[in-house]
């Protein structure tokens, strides 16, 4: 009787456990490659995740050649909270900017 009271109660927790939206779908797509100095993509997926990037080369030409991007993402996380992070990446590294972020002092 212990061992049938326990697999219950193990499959109830398994059941209950959050499930991964595996299924998530795009639901949209758009990509613009502007020649060869920049780029520029978005997307939305069916679970709620949205992304834009655009970037464009600087210095072209020249030993110190680099692509500086900027977009950003968002997201619900695990607990039901709306994620957004804005961003640019340059030859200053990535800078992230987000209400949820730290801030440097």
């Amino acid at each position: 009787m212990k061992v049938i009271i326990a697999l219950a109660v193990l499959i109830s927790v398994a059941l209950a456990a959050p499930q991964r939206d595996a299924d998530a779908v795009v639901t949209r797509y758009v990509s613009d490659n502007i020649g060869i100095d920049g780029y520029n993509f978005a997307y939305d997926t069916s679970n709620g995740i949205s992304a834009q990037e655009s970037g464009q080369v600087q210095n072209a030409g020249r030993e110190d050649e680099s692509i500086a991007a900027q977009g950003q993402f968002a997201y619900t996380g695990p607990d039901g909270v709306r994620y957004e992070v804005r961003y640019i990446a340059d030859e200053n590294g990535f800078q992230p900017v987000g209400a949820h972020l730290p801030v440097a002092p």
